[in-house]
């Protein structure tokens, strides 16, 4: 059984919320900081999809989170993540570093460049349950999976060398050329978001482009095709 169009939601990207802070140019799917929309508040168990582009040599200072999986997913430049559990890294594009902040944890994020500037997908999901001990992981292709059309990224067991996440999700990353397919199946039951981060594709007969997101819960086939080179997040909820 295939999906229709018709049973997507859509969030265009322009709909969402904008803030310019000279150093950070970000957007908002879902309510965050200074910008909340009541009818836009989540989906599932996911609660902040925030599109950020990070000037050079700038970033987030050390802060604190708890009761969060936080996960940041690199499109363009360098992520610098430093954290209370002694953690320090620097990933590029298509790398991710996944937070499992628990009972309480503090991290920073900045661009260590000092000529280019980066840009990031930060997405925060709720955990299955609270005051969970503090963690951290990541997730970084290899070279089979760095071109993939579908490649799971983040999992709940940590399944196929994937991040390991505190909830009942399987997130995918999409990576397709122009014309080519990739499906996904969807279970009864579940949900999907798919949030593009780059180019365009068709979704069951949708167009989607940078920037939108969409959201499923209609079981069956969904089949992806890229009208132009993309990439896109791909995230199946309980």
């Amino acid at each position: 059984m295939s999906t229709t169009a018709s049973s997507l939601r859509i969030r265009r990207a322009a709909d969402r919320g904008h803030a310019d802070h000279g150093w950070l140019d970000t957007w908002h799917s879902f309510s965050f900081a200074n910008y909340h929309d009541p009818a836009h508040m989540g989906y599932r168990a996911l609660r902040v999809i925030n599109d950020d582009r990070i000037a050079p040599g700038r970033g987030f200072g050390m802060h604190p989170h708890r009761d969060m999986e936080i996960f940041s997913y690199v499109l363009d430049g360098h992520l610098q993540h430093e954290d209370s559990m002694g953690n320090g890294r620097v990933l590029g594009r298509g790398q991710v570093q996944l937070m499992s902040a628990g009972r309480g944890v503090q991290h920073s994020e900045f661009n260590p460049s000092a000529e280019e500037s980066a840009r990031l997908l930060q997405i925060w999901i709720h955990p299955r349950e609270h005051g969970l001990t503090p963690g951290y992981t990541e997730w970084q292709p290899s070279p089979a999976q760095a071109d993939a059309p579908k490649v799971l990224i983040i999992s709940p067991d940590g399944r196929e060398d994937s991040a390991t996440i505190h909830q009942e999700v399987d997130i995918y990353r999409l990576r397709l050329a122009p014309g080519q397919s990739a499906t996904h199946e969807l279970a009864p039951g579940r949900g999907v978001w798919l949030q593009i981060a780059e180019g365009a594709l068709t979704l069951n007969g949708e167009t989607l482009r940078e920037g939108d997101g969409a959201s499923l819960e209609t079981p069956g086939t969904l089949t992806l095709t890229a009208e132009s080179a993309a990439e896109a997040l791909l995230m199946d909820f309980a």
